[in-house]
Formats: structure tokens, C-alpha cells, sequence
């Protein structure tokens, strides 16, 4: 039995489909992924992040954006929906793309049981090759886990990771510091079967 011919699609036909599309989909080296739809806690981070993040950015120079707008690597071989991303100074677009940031500075993802590994994997990897991406968080939406990913001056990244509801999340390139208990604000865990 022979194996199945994958067919690469270029990053031109990708963006031709997507502006026809009726859902979003991810574009990773010639593949398209679908997006999954989201579950009421994952609804409920975004919204909060977007509140309290959009507040604090008010008369400064970042802004926030929710998943509507896309992000594009240099050389346009990943395009991705971030939850959450931060742009700061003016939103650099990708020539005769609306609609696709290629700055961010801070990109947000909320992990399901679908997407965790996806996050953590081959989308930090494309979104590693942004060079205005300073800061990569992560935030699981069915407990209470937080995964902090900074470059660091020799371009090298560290890891950190938050678990208690108590703690803080401070994003370093905007100078806010934000309560977990606000970040996961109504936000129900499914109860630990016994």
C-alpha cells in the first residue's frame, strides 16, 4: 500500500482561501490547520486578559488584540491566531495583508487538552522566528498553570512556571503585574474525579 500524497499549499493560496474561509485556519510550512473552537473558560481568560491588559495599555504605546488578528513569520512560513497579542510602537503589517501583524511583542496562548501539545511545540518554534517577540505565555484553561517563556539579552529563552492562584503573572514588557485570581476570574475547573 503506498502512502498518501500530502499536497503543499504556498503561502499565497493560503491567504486566497483564508479570506473565503467561514473559520480561521493556521498555516505551518505548507500545512493548514484548522482552529479549533473554544470552551467557555478558555472565553473567559481571553476576555479577561483583554480587559485588564487593554486598561493598563490605555495612553501608552501598546496595544492589545484578541484572536482576529493573525501573525505572520519573516518569511512567511507560519501564519498563526494568537489568543492574545501585544504589539508596542505601530503595528507593522505584512505587505498588502490588512489584517496580519508581523511585530507582536507579547503572544498569549490559552492551552487545551487539544492544543497544549501544538502550544508548547511547533508554535513556540514559529513564533520564535518573530524577532520582535520578547515574551511567550502560556495559560491552561482547565487548571491553574501558567507557563512564562522570555527571551533573554543572548537571545536565549527561560522558562518559568506559576501554579498557585495566589501568585502573580507580570508581563515584563508592559510593566504589568496581574493576579492570577483576575486572569482566571469566574473561570470553573472541571472537579478531579475521586
Amino acid at each position: 500500500m503506498g502512502a498518501t500524497a500530502i499536497k503543499y499549499v504556498s503561502p499565497k493560496e493560503y491567504l486566497e482561501a483564508e479570506v473565503l474561509a467561514e473559520e480561521k485556519h493556521e498555516y505551518f510550512d505548507g500545512n493548514i490547520v484548522a482552529m479549533a473552537g473554544a470552551r467557555e473558560a478558555h472565553n473567559r481568560i481571553v476576555a479577561n486578559l483583554i480587559r485588564d491588559i487593554g486598561a493598563f495599555l490605555k495612553g501608552k504605546t501598546c496595544d492589545v488584540f484578541p484572536s482576529d488578528f493573525r501573525v505572520a513569520t519573516p518569511s512567511s512560513n507560519a501564519y498563526m491566531y494568537p489568543d492574545v497579542s501585544i504589539v508596542c510602537g505601530d503595528t507593522q503589517k505584512k505587505e498588502g495583508e490588512f489584517d496580519t501583524c508581523t511585530n507582536p511583542t507579547v503572544i498569549i496562548e490559552i492551552m487545551s487538552e487539544s492544543t497544549r501539545e501544538k502550544d508548547q511545540g511547533y508554535k513556540f518554534f514559529y513564533y520564535q522566528q518573530i524577532p520582535s517577540v520578547k515574551e511567550y505565555i502560556l495559560i491552561d484553561s482547565l487548571s491553574c498553570y501558567l507557563q512564562t517563556i522570555q527571551k533573554q539579552q543572548d537571545e536565549s529563552w527561560k522558562f518559568e512556571t506559576i501554579e498557585q492562584i495566589n501568585a502573580s503573572l507580570t508581563i515584563n514588557t508592559i510593566g504589568l503585574t496581574m493576579p492570577l485570581a483576575d486572569i482566571y476570574y469566574r473561570v470553573l475547573f472541571a472537579q478531579p474525579n475521586h
